[in-house]
């Protein structure tokens, strides 16, 4: 898939031990294999990221999923690049735009996130 196409994040929803959970993937195919790939908040400990997802999807079921390359150098002028994920919806009443970091869940996750992206 190249960059430049419109890659979405779905929204779904999962159950564990009688409760139900919302998760966050990306769709696609690697090769003729369909894949699912997960996506969480940028810090696994911080619970809130899930609420921060919820509000910025709402009551749509897709967002857009966003890569701002960045660059910056660190204190030994060392120059590090890379890519920012991030999840965004656009209020199509007000044109607010709401948006929340992401990262791939698993180290799975980021090996075909980057397949994909290719």
């Amino acid at each position: 898939m190249a960059k430049n196409n419109q890659v979405k994040v779905e929204k779904g929803s999962f159950e564990y031990k009688g409760k139900t959970y919302a998760e966050y993937y990306i769709s696609g195919n690697i090769r003729g294999k369909d894949v699912k790939i997960k996506l969480a908040p940028p810090d696994k400990t911080d619970k809130g990221g899930y609420t921060v997802l919820d509000i910025v999807f709402g009551d749509d079921s897709t967002a857009d999923f966003i890569v701002e390359p960045f660059e910056f150098k660190n204190s030994d002028g060392q120059v590090i690049t890379g890519n920012r994920f991030l999840v965004r919806t656009v209020d199509k009443e007000t044109g607010e735009v709401y948006e929340c970091a992401v990262k791939p869940a698993r180290n799975s996750d980021k090996t075909l996130l980057a397949m994909l992206m290719h």
